[in-house]
């Protein structure tokens, strides 16, 4: 059986990784932010480490994988006033990347010495290709997850602690379709040479496979899904 810790679980990208997880018999999953799963607030900088907690009390004392996918898309316009703008900025960025690393700290402790585990950081194409002029914040704080996913496969891979980052571009949820109507979505839509935008069950598949199948030799990768909309 491989216990699997899911973060953001609720809607989107996050509900179809944990559907498409859960279908497997040897999978169990503990997810944040359901019904019937495990809440926690990542604004909160305790909220880390009560659902770590949580999670290996509910999954008898092992989690084997964790997948960090928590995350907020919120604009915080340039002109906003200073403290508006750095209490935007600092809400994003505990959201989206330092909640992560908590939890990643976790379990990299957790599996050093236990025979490895896998971490999957579900990160974005702003990571690398940046974004509006109001999301300043979402793309550092997803370039920042790329690079700690880089760390820690570089420096725990002799230890069976792998790591991989998926960098999806827009994506149908209901993040992905505000944002698409607010800056014009035939414009973007352009911009992406497939035609239309990924589905959360494609960005699932590359989940799952990173969880489970991926083979060791490709610890530290970065996936791309895109549609071709920005290629490294």
């Amino acid at each position: 059986m491989t216990n699997i810790l899911l973060t953001g679980a609720s809607r989107g990208i996050g509900a179809a990784i944990a559907a498409s997880l859960s279908a497997l018999p040897d999978v169990t999953v503990a997810g944040q932010g359901t019904a019937s799963g495990i809440a926690a607030d990542f604004a909160d900088p305790a909220a880390p480490d009560t659902l770590w907690a949580e999670a290996l009390e509910r999954l008898d004392g092992r989690i084997d994988v964790l997948v960090n996918n928590a995350g907020v898309f919120e604009a915080n316009p340039v002109d906003s006033d200073d403290a508006d703008w750095l209490a935007g900025w600092e809400r994003t960025l505990r959201i989206n990347l330092t909640a992560a690393a908590q939890l990643s700290r976790h379990a990299v402790r957790h599996w050093q010495g236990n025979g490895g585990g896998r971490l999957v950081n579900i990160a974005s194409r702003a990571a690398y290709r940046g974004d509006s002029p109001a999301h300043w914040h979402y793309a550092a704080a997803k370039a920042g997850m790329v690079a700690m996913t880089k760390t820690i496969a570089r420096g725990y891979a002799a230890q069976n602690i792998l790591a991989f980052a998926i960098c999806p571009g827009f994506t149908m949820t209901g993040m992905a379709d505000d944002y698409l109507a607010s800056r014009g979505g035939d414009r973007l839509l352009a911009d992406i040479p497939l035609g239309r935008v990924a589905q959360p069950e494609e960005v699932a598949a590359v989940a799952r496979f990173c969880a489970l199948e991926a083979p060791a030799s490709m610890t530290g990768a970065v996936l791309d899904i895109n549609g071709a909309s920005y290629v490294r």
